[in-house]
């Protein structure tokens, strides 16, 4: 009974809530279909009778506001199809000022940091040498970019006062005579110096070099040198000091007629090797072209140029024109120091030579990598001359041997001996060794 009495109650609400919904349709209903008789009777068979009834006069106007509104609308589209394109020009105005912008403050940007250099160097001509220096066409795939910096050692950096000092001359003037500052920035790392625009002094009453082969073992004119930098003032004062007290670099090798005249003749079966022993490890003539590391006057190339190889020379000037008697000995001189990469590709020489300048006075890391870069420079089965290298004997087998093995040399000859002139009691060993870059 009650489930009945419920579902009558219920009955009757949506009989209630049907009714109020009917009454609420049949306005919305009265608005729809008037509008759809509307649009029949001017679209459909009946159009006729409005056409009929409707004057000329309203036809026409109709026409009219309908064509006005079309040729609104055709000009509408025009001036929009036209700022659509003066758009598209702004777009790229824009662009163009961006990228101008862009290239202008990058250009204050590098103006400012030269001038913030040049402000904390106090060197104009410095900080126009460093560059970067634009190329003239424009960003290069090659160089992988449109400036060209200077390279120049990072340390230069760092010495403010002899660096500014150094760059401190006349453009187009005659450069200052000092050659001990030179070289001191080179031994500290400044290498190559940066200084480009002047003229370096010409020795006076100048003559022409002793041809060769003569020249080879010719102590040359003292007019070749300009003496200004140097203790010593003529070739003969060099040529004494074999005889005098001191420490002095090389200081017996400008007697060309004295040990230097004997020198890698004589194999003795030991520390010394003699030139022609070594060449005839290889198949005569492939050892052709080489470097001789700290050459002092050039002898080893000497002796090598009278066996048809050609031996560049790296020498510093230090307290003596170690340069220029190499060059007037008819020899090929380079100014490097051994901190600096050598200036050869790779595998592209048939032999690299060095007496008394490798070795432990050079800090560990720097023989390293020097010893990696002859590694490197050498062609395979190129031969690697280690001259008289001295150490004490605690580091021989704990630093030395594991380094030179870490290299990867294959050893021809290898002897150890003591190093007499510094006492035995000094503990201190020569090694002279023979090696060989790998073939593969």
């Amino acid at each position: 009974m009650g489930n009945e009495a419920h579902d009558q109650q219920y009955s009757k609400k949506l009989q209630t809530y049907a009714h109020s919904q009917k009454h609420k349709l049949k306005p919305i209903v009265l608005v729809i279909l008037t509008n759809l008789a509307t649009i029949y009777i001017f679209t459909g068979p009946f159009s006729f009778l409005y056409h009929s009834s409707a004057s000329s006069r309203d036809s026409n106007s109709i026409l009219q506001e309908l064509n006005s509104t079309k040729a609104q609308l055709a000009a509408t589209h025009s001036l929009l199809s036209e700022l659509q394109h003066r758009l598209n020009s702004s777009n790229l105005l824009v662009q163009a000022l961006l990228i101008d912008l862009t290239r202008q403050q990058e250009k204050q940007s590098n103006s400012a940091d030269q001038n913030q250099m040049s402000r904390k160097l106090g060197n104009d001509e410095l900080t126009f040498a460093l560059g970067p220096h634009k190329l003239p066409f424009g960003y290069s795939p090659m160089i992988g970019s449109d400036e060209i910096h200077t390279p120049v050692g990072a340390f230069c950096m760092k010495l403010h006062d002899e660096l500014n000092r150094y760059m401190t001359y006349e453009i187009g003037g005659e450069c200052p005579m000092d050659y001990v500052l030179a070289q001191r920035l080179v031994l500290k790392g400044c290498e190559p110096l940066p200084r480009r625009r002047c003229h370096p002094k010409s020795p006076a009453n100048y003559v022409e070099p002793t041809p060769l082969p003569e020249s080879l073992w010719s102590t040359p004119p003292d007019t070749s040198i300009v003496w200004e930098a140097y203790a010593c003032k003529s070739y003969q004062c060099l040529v004494d000091r074999k005889n005098k007290p001191g420490s002095y670099n090389c200081k017996s090798c400008f007697d060309l007629q004295g040990e230097e005249r004997n020198r890698w003749i004589f194999d003795d079966g030991g520390l010394s090797f003699g030139i022609d022993q070594v060449l005839a490890t290889k198949a005569a003539g492939t050892i052709r072209i080489g470097l001789d590391i700290g050459g002092g006057t050039g002898t080893f190339a000497a002796r090598m140029r009278e066996r048809n190889v050609n031996i560049i020379t790296s020498t510093l000037d230090l307290d003596g024109p170690f340069n220029n008697i190499i060059a007037s000995r008819g020899l090929v001189p380079m100014h490097i120091s051994i901190s600096q990469r050598f200036p050869f590709s790779d595998y592209t020489l048939d032999i690299v030579h060095s007496m008394d300048v490798l070795s432990n006075w050079i800090p560990d890391t720097m023989l390293e990598f020097v010893l990696f870069d002859i590694y490197r420079v050498l062609r395979p089965g190129g031969l690697f001359w280690l001259d008289h290298f001295f150490c004490f004997e605690s580091q021989l087998n704990k630093t030395y041997v594991p380094m030179l093995d870490r290299i990867g040399f294959n050893r021809l000859r290898w002897h150890v001996g003591t190093k007499l002139d510094d006492g035995a009691h000094n503990n201190v060993l020569y090694i002279s060794s023979l090696m060989e870059k790998p073939m593969t």
